[in-house]
């Protein structure tokens, strides 16, 4: 077994406000080290050879690449790698042989402690090679994962009164920016994620998504139409019967709704 001095962790992922909430939960639970953070693929790799790192938390869709090539790159001298992701239900079997660990967004800190646990036993029982053939067999599961979801809408998963619900995308109609939070309007019920838009806009499906105000994104098949209304303003109307105001600087929208 791995002694109990601290660990030390790379952060890596694109949004700066995730990575300040893992170093805050980490800091809260102790033993581990933050030695750097890194924004995309580049840097990621950059720091983790500096520092060679027991552990990676990583983001698995950045600017420069994805979380598996960070780990292609460091496979000279892996560290332990957990994931965490917004992804949706397809990764989460992929994992359930467990060579690495994973954590879906919003991170709690109780599951955060769990997987910092296997961690150390991870480290403690297997070397650099071992640790390396367990890690690959788990990216293809999870490559294979991702081409499924990537083929239709992948879901939303979201904290509901104490639990993770999943929101089909399908069912939603709008999506609000809410200080560093999204608000998910979906089938009459709302719900928040522990996401910005600036992210959601970057992985969500552009054939099927259209920013149309700086704090709004629709589902193009939630539009049923257009409307001018006074002073030169343009509306949203949604099949809910609801609207939205088009910010002047996205007034394109409507020609990509329209093709």
């Amino acid at each position: 077994m791995m002694d109990e001095r601290d660990l030390t962790a790379v952060i890596v992922d694109d949004e700066p406000i995730a990575r300040r909430r893992l170093a805050r939960l980490l800091a809260s639970i102790g033993g581990v080290e933050v030695v750097a953070e890194a924004g995309d693929v580049a840097a990621a790799v950059e720091e983790a050879r500096r520092h060679l790192p027991d552990l990676l938390l990583l983001d698995v869709r950045m600017p420069g690449g994805d979380g598996f090539d960070v780990v292609d790159a460091l496979s000279d001298a892996p560290p332990a790698v957990v994931f965490v992701t917004a992804f949706g239900h397809y990764a989460l079997p992929a994992f359930a042989a467990d060579a690495v660990d994973y954590l879906t967004k919003p991170v709690e800190e109780e599951r955060l402690a769990a997987s910092l646990l296997r961690v150390r036993q991870r480290l403690g029982t297997r070397n650099a090679t071992e640790r390396l053939a367990e890690m690959t067999a788990a990216f293809d599961a999870l490559r294979q994962a991702m081409r499924q979801e990537q083929s239709g809408l992948p879901p939303f998963w979201v904290r509901s009164r104490g639990r993770l619900v999943r929101v089909s995308a399908a069912g939603v109609s709008r999506i609000d920016a809410e200080r560093d939070y999204a608000r998910l309007y979906a089938e009459g019920e709302t719900y928040l994620l522990d996401e910005t838009l600036a992210s959601l806009e970057s992985r969500l499906p552009a054939e099927q998504f259209v920013r149309v105000h700086r704090s709004t994104i629709l589902r193009m098949e939630a539009i049923k139409g257009f409307r001018r209304g006074r002073h030169g303003a343009w509306f949203a109307e949604l099949l809910d019967g609801s609207e939205v105001r088009i910010g002047r600087s996205y007034l394109s929208c409507m020609k990509l709704v329209a093709l």
